[in-house]
C-alpha cells in the first residue's frame, strides 16, 4: 500500500489510509492489499487521486448490502461523492445518466429502455450476433497470421451489436471507440477529456436530431419519437442516455471478451470443455470469467444520505463510499479457491453487474455474447495460442474498465 495520510482505524489505533485504486502485482489478479483489507479492515477509508477519502467496502455480504441499501446516493454532483478522476469529474458535466440519478428519476429513464435489455428482446437478436460472430471469425481465418483478438474479433462485435440496436452508423466507430478510450482514462487531462466528450456529444445530437426527422427502428429512433419529440424527455437527457448505451455497450463485453480468451489459453483443459461442452457448461464459464475479472475494477461509487453502521463503522451522512464489486467476487467466505479459475463453480451470484436497483441494464446483451464469442473462437481455432509470451501482454490497467491493449495470437 502507499500511505497518504493518517486515520484512526477500528481499534483506535493509528493506521495509513492506501491510496486508491492499489497498484496491481499480478495483472491476472486485483491489488494483494484488497484481500488484506477483507481480513483486517474491511470497511476503512481510503486516499483518492484528488485527496478526498471515502470509505471503500471489500467484503461481499457488506457491499452487496450497501448497494441495495437506499440510504445511499448514486448522484454524482452530491457533496462527497468519490469521483474516479479528473476526466470523470468533467465527463459529468456531459453524460449525467440516469446511473448517476436516484429513484424516482433513475427509474423514470431506465424504463424508456428497460424493453431493449431483457432476456427475451436480447435472445431475439441470437441470429444478428451468431452471424456477425461468424464473419469475423471468417475474416479472421482468411487473413494474415498472427492478429491482434482485440482488434479483430473482441472490439469490433460488441460495437456492431450495440450499433445495430442503438442505430448508430458502425462506420463511425474509429471516432466513439477513440472518444470512448478518452473518457475511460483516468490518467486524461482536462483538455483530453473536454475535447472527447464535447466531439461525441455534438455526434449523438445530431444523430438523435435525424432521427426526430425520419423515424427509424432502433432504440435512438424510438426515443426521438416517443420521448423526445413528445416532451417527455430533453435532448440532453436523450444525448447523455445515448452516451452511456454506446461506452458501456462495446467497452465492457470488447474487454472482457479478450480478457476471457486469454485466461481460458492460460487454462487448456477449461478452454477445450468450453469448446466442446453445451450450453450449461458455457454459461457456468462465463460466469466465472465475468466474476474473476470484473473489468469495473474501480469500485462502485456511492455518498451516504444518512449515517449507516455496516461491518462495525459508522458512516456519516455526506461521506463517499466505494463498494469494491472487484474485491466482493474474491471474497473467500463466499467462493472457494476465489483466485482460481472454476467453471464448474455451481451457484456463482458474482456482483461483477452490480447489485441492488442500479446493476448492469444491459447483463442479458453481455451474457449473450459473451456465450457465444467464447466457443465459437474456440471451434474454429482449436490450435488457438498467443503469439507472444504472456509477459509481452500489455493491460488497461489506469482505464476505468480494465483489460488488455492488445491481444496477439495466432493458430
Amino acid at each position: 500500500m502507499t500511505p497518504t495520510s493518517i486515520t484512526t482505524g477500528r481499534d483506535g489505533q493509528a493506521a495509513a489510509e492506501p491510496a486508491y485504486p492499489m497498484v496491481r502485482t499480478c495483472p491476472f489478479d486485483p491489488p494483494a492489499e484488497l484481500a488484506q483489507l477483507r481480513a483486517e479492515n474491511p470497511v476503512g477509508r481510503v486516499r483518492l487521486w484528488d485527496g478526498s477519502s471515502p470509505w471503500l467496502i471489500t467484503r461481499y455480504e457488506d457491499v452487496r448490502r450497501i448497494l441495495s441499501d437506499p440510504r445511499v446516493s448514486s448522484e454524482t454532483d452530491r457533496p462527497g461523492y468519490p469521483i474516479q478522476s479528473e476526466a470523470m469529474r468533467i465527463g459529468r458535466v456531459f453524460t449525467r445518466s440516469f446511473i448517476g440519478m436516484d429513484d424516482p428519476k433513475h427509474a423514470r429513464y431506465r424504463k424508456m429502455i428497460t424493453s431493449d435489455f431483457t432476456a427475451r428482446s436480447t435472445e431475439a437478436l441470437r441470429p444478428v450476433v451468431e452471424k456477425l460472430v461468424n464473419d469475423l471469425l471468417d475474416e479472421m481465418e482468411h487473413g494474415p497470421r498472427p492478429v491482434d483478438l482485440v482488434k479483430a474479433f473482441a472490439l469490433p462485435l460488441p460495437s456492431m451489436v450495440i450499433c445495430h440496436m442503438l442505430g448508430v452508423p458502425y462506420p463511425d466507430h474509429a471516432f466513439f471507440q477513440s472518444c470512448s478510450r478518452a473518457l475511460l482514462d483516468t490518467t486524461a487531462g482536462p483538455e483530453a477529456a473536454t475535447r472527447a466528450n464535447e466531439e461525441l456529444w455534438d455526434y449523438l445530437t445530431d444523430l438523435l436530431a435525424a432521427k426526430e426527422a425520419e423515424p427509424t427502428d432502433d432504440i435512438l429512433g424510438r426515443l426521438a419519437q416517443r420521448y423526445i419529440r413528445t416532451g417527455l424527455l430533453s435532448r440532453d437527457d436523450a444525448v447523455c442516455m445515448a452516451t452511456l448505451l454506446l461506452v458501456a455497450g462495446h467497452e465492457t463485453t470488447a474487454n472482457m471478451i479478450a480478457l476471457g480468451t486469454l485466461t481460458l489459453l492460460e487454462h487448456p483443459e477449461q478452454a477445450a470443455e468450453v469448446r466442446e461442452g453445451g450450453t450449461a457448461v458455457v454459461k457456468s464459464a462465463v460466469e466465472e470469467l465475468l466474476r474473476l475479472w470484473t473489468v469495473l475494477h474501480t469500485g462502485r461509487r456511492r455518498v451516504a444520505l444518512e449515517d449507516i453502521e455496516i461491518g462495525g463503522v459508522t458512516i456519516r451522512a455526506g461521506e463517499g463510499i466505494i463498494a469494491a464489486s472487484e474485491s466482493a467476487n474474491r471474497d473467500s467466505a463466499v467462493f472457494a479457491s476465489p483466485d482460481e479459475l472454476d467453471i464448474h463453480r455451481g451457484s456463482n451470484h458474482h456482483v461483477a453487474f452490480g447489485f441492488g436497483v442500479h446493476q448492469c441494464l444491459g447483463q442479458p446483451l453481455a451474457r449473450l455474447e459473451l456465450q457465444m464469442a467464447y466457443p465459437a473462437l474456440l471451434r474454429r481455432f482449436p490450435g488457438l495460442h498467443l503469439a507472444v509470451p504472456l509477459e509481452e501482454i500489455r493491460f488497461r490497467d489506469k482505464m476505468v474498465v480494465y483489460g488488455v491493449q492488445e491481444l496477439p495470437v495466432s493458430w
